[in-house]
């Protein structure tokens, strides 16, 4: 087994929150040696526990206050691809290690900055999280039901879809560029941005007229009853998702009913009415009776499962799709590739000693 595809790259990561920590695990899953710089001393302000986003990496205590410590952190830059941060715009400019002083003596590095606001505008030194920032791209406005006010999706969108992961990706193009140029540049991750981004598809659809609702009216935001979740008999629920004629026929062979009483599946005046039928049906059995029903059909009914039960589906065991890491079950690295493979994850190895580190560097 090879070790990635980034084997071979060189990652300093500064200790941070959620964002930055979720980027560095991808380039970590992927093969690169990445190495978190934590401050001795107590944790300040709030720290999640350790877990599945710190593996894959070793962990070494340096303080950047401290003339040793800073010294210490120098020799490490003099030999790293890629320096990750997470910090508000000008902290690390305080500290002499802005992208203007490590770039000049370092110019192959890639400066990966990861922010909420990004490091220009008005807003860049406000605080914030993630519910901020998918509310000012435009990302939480439009999920809810209709008629309630938007429901916070947990911090997928602007934490991690948005955030980490676009750091990743912008990172590893960074690293792609440098080949060409030879030299290295700074990433501007901004979760704002990549929430943003994430919107692109709905841009689409609403020049296209295709999303002319309010919250909860529209083709996939549970405004159509074929695009939706269900109760059923058990309190659990499926997920419906056949927006295609002939996915939607598949499903109302399956669930028993007739399409030409209902009348047509685009006809919005009868949603409601669609709608009723639907929960009447699939209320009368639990949610695994009816992903029995739907098993290897066309129809687009999946159970909803939680994120606790989600490794024991069949499809998941087929591939491998969790692994455990430090008694902690988690999802497995993704996405898979064909030669490159990856080592499988292992836990965060903490205190370790920078001439370990170096020596493997140089």
């Amino acid at each position: 087994m090879n070790a990635g595809p980034l084997h071979g790259v060189r990652v300093i990561e500064l200790a941070g929150l959620a964002p930055a920590p979720f980027g560095c695990m991808l380039l970590a899953d992927l093969g690169a040696d990445v190495v978190r710089v934590e401050r001795p001393g107590p944790v300040r302000g709030v720290r999640p526990p350790p877990g599945p986003l710190d593996r894959g990496r070793r962990s070494l205590l340096l303080d950047l206050d401290d003339r040793v410590g800073m010294a210490s952190f120098r020799r490490l830059l003099a030999e790293a691809d890629v320096l990750v941060e997470g910090f508000r715009p000008g902290v690390m400019e305080r500290r002499g290690l802005g992208p203007d002083d490590v770039l000049r003596d370092h110019p192959r590095l890639v400066y990966g900055r990861m922010t909420g606001w990004g490091q220009t505008g008005p807003m860049a030194r406000e605080a914030g999280h993630d519910i901020n920032y998918i509310a000012l791209a435009g990302a939480l406005e439009p999920i809810g039901l209709a008629g309630e006010r938007p429901t916070v999706p947990l911090n997928i969108v602007g934490d991690f879809g948005g955030g980490g992961l676009l750091l990743a990706f912008g990172v590893v193009a960074a690293l792609l560029e440098r080949e060409r140029s030879g030299r290295g540049q700074v990433v501007d991750a901004a979760m704002v941005d990549g929430a943003s981004l994430l919107m692109t598809f709905l841009h689409g659809l609403k020049a296209a007229g295709w999303w002319e609702g309010a919250r909860g009216e529209n083709l996939l935001d549970t405004g159509s009853p074929f695009y939706d979740t269900y109760a059923c008999a058990d309190g659990r629920f499926v997920a419906v998702g056949c927006i295609e004629p002939e996915f939607y026929a598949e499903f109302l062979r399956l669930l028993g009913l007739d399409g030409d009483d209902l009348g047509p599946q685009d006809d919005r005046s009868r949603w409601a009415a669609h709608r009723e039928a639907f929960a009447q049906r699939l209320a009368t059995r639990t949610r695994d009776e009816w992903a029995d029903v739907f098993a290897g059909s066309d129809a687009c009914v999946t159970p909803v499962l939680s994120p606790w039960e989600a490794h024991a589906h069949a499809h998941h065991r087929a591939r491998d799709a969790f692994v455990t890491v430090d008694d902690v079950r988690q999802p497995a690295p993704a996405p898979r590739f064909s030669r490159s493979k990856a080592a499988p994850p292992r836990a965060l190895r903490r205190d370790v000693a920078i001439e370990d580190v170096l020596r493997d560097w140089t």
